[in-house]
Order: structure tokens, then sequence, then C-alpha cells
């Protein structure tokens, strides 16, 4: 076995490592590999800049720093920087170069963390099976979606915020143009991502600087199709982190890093637009995804959609509403003279319902809303559309499956656990991770999750997963059996559609 591989991509000569894999196959991994300049000093808060090549060859064997965040034991970047554009390649040992479809991950974490070195993203098993797999960091939270009058007057297009949108562009352009000598095929590269990572697959498929980047998307519960804040809506509120840019950018980044709260606020607002996450520039966005997706206005290509049945109890766990009052007062502040049939959709006759009601708004808002909509929109203009749901508990979870737990089942990596946590996993979990990565394989490779042999030895006895029809709003469900189901949470969708219908007005 080669231990110390090495490859010599335009961008520079890189030494990697070799892994043995859990399936006796070697993966060749190159990590740390940095993919634009250091966005710190005047380089903060500007479009990622372009770095030159670089002479001899750079080791590529551990993870790049992490960008400064909550601590979060799954990441495995050695330290928290600024200093956070760098990427990760997972590839085959012996790979032909540009033999090999590309499997791009963009991480979530809500646009205010998340990392390329995620231990659930792990891209390695999932590389064993063929294709070459890329993690990357972009910059979140300030420092990569901070809008403010003084970052607009600096740049030539007048706008600002969006840094973070602007570093997954410039990742994706770093692999279409270095990938083929790891093996990969630059025409053949499918972007797939969870949460805030889908929400920004999402929003590529609308900005034309986005064209050709990628052609096929899978996206695992997409935060999608909400409201987005304009530039001078989140210009004014950025004036609350500071009104001296040059001050701002005198702060280290960890003294940054501690006025997140003032723009992301503990209790999200569930039909209102968010300022620290992509905002609608004028430039690169140039309006909401809802009604550029109701018109057709993306890039079309094959596509998987998805959701979790649980994505809201986890991520409200922590919000003070244990109350009918306290129910209500949110109700209302989000709907507003559209209250009441939220009550009739979401019911609630004490504390512990309305804590309930609370998980289910909020994934149908941020989450379940967005998912059925792109299915539906991409249906229109491309056959090859799936929608898929993640039903799988794993033992002894008694809720859930919450928001991102599908993320370990698709790299094959259910029985990772960090620091702290419990490898809580038993075979029907193996069962469903080989079923899910295979089906996400498959189609990486040709467009279709069956595959091009016969998906029922893939993932079980008379199991075809169809082609979405909004109609039928049909899903295949990865659950302890796979199967096909329809109309998940149809009546709460169908009301958020005719909701929004009703504010765009």
């Amino acid at each position: 076995m080669d231990k110390t591989p090495q490859q010599s991509p335009p961008c520079g000569a890189v030494r990697g490592r070799a892994i043995q894999t859990k399936l006796g196959l070697e993966v060749h991994a190159y990590k740390g590999i940095p993919y634009a300049a250091p966005p710190v000093g005047p380089l903060r808060w500007r479009p990622p800049a372009p770095l030159p090549a670089w002479s001899g060859v750079r080791d590529a064997l551990a993870f790049g720093p992490d960008l400064p965040q909550t601590p979060n034991a799954r990441l495995r970047g050695p330290v928290h920087l600024e200093d956070c554009l760098y990427l990760n390649i997972w590839a085959p040992a012996g790979a032909a170069p540009g033999s090999l479809p590309v499997m791009v991950w963009v991480h979530g974490g809500g646009f205010v963390g998340g990392s390329g070195s995620d231990l659930r993203s792990d891209g390695a098993v999932m590389a064993a099976q063929g294709v070459v797999v890329v993690s990357f960091n972009s910059r979140s939270g300030l420092f990569g979606f901070l809008a403010h009058p003084g970052l607009s007057a600096e740049s030539a297009q007048g706008v600002s915020g969006n840094y973070g949108l602007l570093d997954q562009m410039a990742a994706l352009s770093w692999v279409r143009d270095n990938i083929a000598t790891f093996g990969g095929n630059p025409r053949l590269i499918t972007a797939f991502g969870v949460s805030a990572g889908s929400a920004s697959i999402s929003l590529l498929l609308t900005c034309e600087q986005a064209a050709g980047l990628f052609q096929q998307a899978i996206l695992h519960s997409p935060g999608a199709c909400r409201p987005l804040a304009t530039l001078s809506q989140a210009e004014h509120a950025g004036l609350a982190v500071g009104p001296d840019i040059n001050a701002l950018r005198q702060l280290s980044d960890t003294a940054l890093f501690q006025k997140t709260g003032l723009l992301a606020p503990k209790v999200r607002g569930l039909t209102t637009p968010r300022v620290l996450r992509p905002i609608r520039d004028g430039w690169l966005l140039k309006q909401d995804e809802r009604p550029a997706f109701k018109a057709g206005q993306l890039h079309t290509m094959p596509l998987i959609v998805g959701s979790n049945t649980d994505e809201g109890s986890l991520l409200t766990a922590s919000w003070p509403i244990d109350t009918l009052a306290q129910y209500r007062e949110m109700v209302d502040a989000n709907f507003g003279a559209a209250a009441s049939e939220v009550f009739a959709l979401y019911p609630a006759q004490d504390g512990p319902q309305a804590r309930a009601r609370v998980g289910e708004i909020f994934a149908d808002t941020q989450f379940n809303y967005g998912t059925r909509l792109l299915a539906q929109t991409m249906s229109r203009f491309e056959p090859n559309t799936w929608r898929y749901l993640f039903t799988r508990r794993r033992p002894h979870q008694t809720d859930g499956p919450h928001h991102g737990e599908e993320v370990a089942h698709v790299f094959g990596n259910v029985s990772s656990a960090a620091p702290g946590e419990t490898a809580d996993f038993n075979a029907t979990d193996e069962a469903v991770s080989s079923a899910m990565m295979s089906a996400w394989l498959n189609f990486a490779r040709c467009g279709n999750p069956n595959g091009q042999v016969d998906f029922d030895s893939l993932v079980g006895p008379q199991f075809h997963w169809p082609v979405y029809e909004p109609a039928r709003d049909n899903f295949a469900c990865f659950a302890d059996a796979q199967k096909v189901g329809e109309h998940w949470r149809q009546t709460q969708l169908d009301f958020l559609d005719g909701y929004y219908d009703g504010i765009a007005t």
C-alpha cells in the first residue's frame, strides 16, 4: 500500500495519505487543501481571492482549521480560525484521471457553523465504492454573511453579505478545475448537502453566476423557499455589530464571533427573513427562491430532495415556549391574521402539546415546505426528480429521526461516534445506510438512484424508487423496511403555500 500518495493538479502538488477502509478497499485522502486565499485582514468581508499555484509538494495530511463557532465534538479541525477556506478529497486508489463521478458535500450548520471535517460526513467509505468525494469549509456567521453599508460602499457591485455563498462557488470552481487529477470527472459533479448546505444549493439553482458548477444535486432537509432579507434590511441590521467597518476589521476572529448573537436570535422567526444567512442582494441573488421556482427560473438538472420525520423537536427544544399562552403568542407573531388557521392545523390543549406543535410548525416552515416545492418545481422540467423521507429511528430513540440524523447513514458512518457520544446503532441501521448510500452513488453515476442495474438487489425485494409525481407527492421512505409513501403533511404544506401567496401580494 502506498502510504503517501501524491498528485499534481493545476493548483500545485499535494501529498496525501492512504486509508484502508472497513471494506478492505484503499482510498487516498487529501485533507486541508486551500481553495482560496485566507480571508483575513484586508480580505475579511471580501469575495474569496484566488490563490496562486504553489511550488514544491504541499502536505495534505490533516483537516484545515474550522471556522470560529460553538464547540462541536463531531468537527475534527485542529483549531478554530477565520483562515478556514480548505477542502478535502477522498478518491479510490488507482483511479484513472477524469474517470469517476464527483460528489461535493456542502456542510450544514445553520449558516453560523459547521465544517467539512464533520465526522458523520467523512468520505472514505463512500469513495471506496468508486466515486471521488469532496468536502470543504466556507465562511458562515458574521464572517460569511454580514451585510453593512460600509461594506456595500467598498463593493464594485454595491452589495455586501453572501460571502459564504461566494466561497461555496469558489470551492465548486476549484473542483471543476482540479479534480480530474484525482480521478474525478469535472463534467459529472453532484452537489449534495444538508440543512444550510442544501439551502445554499437551492439558492445556487437560481443564481446565474453558478451555472455549470454542478450537473446534479441532492438536497437533505433544505432550509429553502422562505422570504429572504433584502440588502437594505440586512445592512440596517448589520449596523448593530458596529458602525465602523475599519474598526470591525481590526477585531480578532474570536472577538468578532462573540458578536454573533446580535444578529442571530435564540428564537428565529418562522415566516420572516433572517439576516445572518444568504440575502437577496440584487446581484448574486436577484429574487427569492419561491417566486423563482414558481416561474421556472432555475438551473434544471437531476435532483433528489428529502427530509426527516422529526425536523423540529430537537432544534426548538431550548425555545422558551412551555405554555399555551406562549404558544399562542408565537403563532400570532408569525402568522398574524392567519393564526386561527394555524391553531386549527396544529392544535394544542396543554403545554406539552404546545411544545410538540412548535416543533412541527418549525419543521414545516423551515424544511418540509421547501422540500416539497423543490420536488414540485424540478419535476416540471426534469423527469429525473426524486423525493425521500427518512424515518429510521436509532435503537432506544423515542422521537426523531431528528434534523441531520440521516447524514451518517448516507456516508456509511453510522458506527462512528464523537467523543462523549454513544454509537447507538444496529444491523437495521447498517441496512438502511447501505440502501441510502447505494441510491446516492447510483444517482451520482447516472442521475438515477435506481442505477443501471436492478435496484431490488440493493434495497430489498419489490422496492423500486419511482420518480416524483406532483399529483401523488410520492417519496421513497427510508425506514426499517423501504417503501413508497405519498402526500407527506399535505394539508399543512398546502396552507403554507397559500399563506406565502397572501404575504407576497
